[in-house]
């Protein structure tokens, strides 16, 4: 399947490493332009078209300043990818309010404000693409609480404002990854310090017999942010290699 984003912009968020960082190598390969919102930049970028702006997407007012930057910069993206995310080593079910806020503010708060602010400028141009790199967590218990919660959070905001926009061209959608691998994640260190654990977990639990990679979950978001998607309102789709429930025999 050919796809081009020639004459696109993308923003995306947490792009430093990862599935982040894969979706950006896809998007740059394709002629796109890139916004790459991230706390971890090493060095300064050689590559054609991509920015690095650092931002703490976990701080509300860091990332307001920063879409204010683009916004004097006349920058407004035709894409946007939601990817960061993560638990914030938050464990305890029973935490405080303000310690679910900030798990939210970093899973979802702060692709709302990244997105009311670009949404008029897409609808205008009557083309749009916004997609979240959502979780299986989001329908099973796979993380923490305030994970779980805050995922179930960004696919009920991804049905529901998805209706809003699609006459306007614009599609809101959503990926939920199960287990990936990815250097110096979770699986990468429980392969490392507990292969016996992992090993069970790959054998009984995935129904593919092994790990996902990055490439199988950015492969899906780059078809989901192309003119082909055009059917695809509100919807939020499983790329899990049969990890879930749904899939396992037992339950």
């Amino acid at each position: 399947m050919n796809i081009s984003f020639k004459n696109k912009i993308a923003l995306v968020t947490g792009g430093g490493r990862g599935i982040g960082k894969k979706i950006i190598e896809d998007l740059l390969s394709r002629d796109c332009k890139v916004i790459n919102l991230t706390r971890t930049i090493k060095k300064k970028s050689e590559k054609e078209n991509l920015i690095n702006i650092k931002c703490d997407l976990g701080n509300l007012k860091d990332v307001k300043k920063k879409i204010n930057i683009l916004k004097k910069k006349k920058i407004n993206p035709d894409i946007i990818i939601n990817n960061v995310g993560g638990n914030l080593n938050i464990t305890n079910p029973f935490s405080s309010t303000s310690e679910w806020k900030k798990v939210y503010e970093l899973n979802f708060f702060n692709s709302i404000e990244i997105n009311n602010f670009f949404i008029k400028n897409m609808q205008k141009k009557k083309w749009g693409r916004i997609c979240y790199i959502s979780s299986i967590s989001a329908l099973e218990q796979q993380g923490t609480p305030q994970y779980c919660s805050a995922k179930a959070s960004v696919n009920a905001y991804v049905r529901s404002v998805g209706r809003y926009v699609a006459k306007d061209g614009i599609i809101i959608t959503s990926v939920m990854p199960g287990a990936i691998f990815t250097e110096g994640g979770y699986w990468n260190i429980k392969k490392n310090r507990d292969f016996r654990s992992y090993k069970k977990y790959m054998t009984e639990r995935m129904a593919i017999g092994r790990i996902g990679k990055v490439d199988e979950i950015s492969n899906f978001v780059i078809f989901l942010c192309s003119e082909k998607s055009s059917f695809a309102v509100g919807s939020s789709f499983l790329v899990d290699g049969g990890q879930g429930k749904t899939f396992y025999p037992n339950i």
